[in-house]
């Protein structure tokens, strides 16, 4: 039996021009599969292609060749700064109900009660639906940031550095969380990082990009202990 997918990437590029400038390739030949409850790591340094990855894939950035097929609806992201991404005018309340409000499905008995469920998945206090985003920590407002991408319950998450702005033991918190949210949910995860001891705390499987290509893929165990390629020897090695 073929494995259910939730996201295939069919030899994907894609490029932007400067001002005055080349075009630039960002993305070359893009090509990988994320299986139905499966946590995918993506990892590379700075400027690799990983984000511009991810706007493709939410069909932000259009790419120039290539396809992304999905096979779930309303995939979402979780983003690195959950400051930025809520609207520091608004209560918590507001920015969960607000997704709700914008499908217009659903009455308000209905949003209050799906914004007091997802609250509770994501293991936060009632008491943190009037504050503002500011008045959370940044563990609680990066937990406030994932439930506004499940809010909608999508089954396709993409995690862009979900972590890297904080403290190892709050990282290991929300690590916690999304490994729960993929056991209890079924939830898929492009997971992005540029920190591979993350990456094996949480993925199932890794991709390491270089400069816009996939230079290797595997199950974490293999890629950890027999990495083939220069790069990922590299980016190991940089980790310890």
């Amino acid at each position: 039996m073929e494995e259910a997918l939730a996201l295939e990437v069919r030899h994907v590029s894609s490029s932007y021009r400067r001002r005055g400038r080349a075009q630039q390739e960002v993305l070359h030949d893009v090509s990988f599969t994320v299986g139905q409850g499966e946590i995918l790591g993506l990892v590379g340094e700075s400027g690799s292609g990983k984000s511009t990855l991810a706007k493709v894939i939410l069909g932000m950035v259009r790419p120039d060749a290539g396809e992304v097929i999905h096979h779930t609806k309303r995939p979402q992201m979780i983003f690195q700064d959950p400051y930025s991404s809520l609207n520091p005018a608004y209560s918590v309340e507001w920015s969960l109900e607000e997704p709700l409000r914008i499908y217009g499905k659903y009455d308000r008995a209905e949003r209050k009660r799906r914004v007091r469920d997802i609250l509770e998945r994501v293991e936060l206090p009632e008491e943190c639906l009037k504050a503002r985003p500011s008045e959370l920590s940044g563990g609680q407002r990066q937990r406030v940031s994932i439930a506004v991408a499940l809010i909608q319950r999508p089954q396709f998450l993409i995690a862009d550095e979900p972590v890297s702005a904080l403290d190892v033991t709050i990282q290991a918190q929300i690590l916690e969380l999304l490994k729960k949210l993929n056991r209890e949910l079924g939830l898929s995860y492009l997971f992005i990082s540029h920190d591979l001891n993350v990456v094996y705390q949480l993925c199932h499987r890794v991709l390491v990009m270089e400069k816009g290509v996939i230079v290797e893929q595997g199950g974490v165990e293999e890629i950890y202990d027999h990495p083939q390629h220069p790069y990922t020897k590299q980016l190991l090695a940089a980790a310890e």
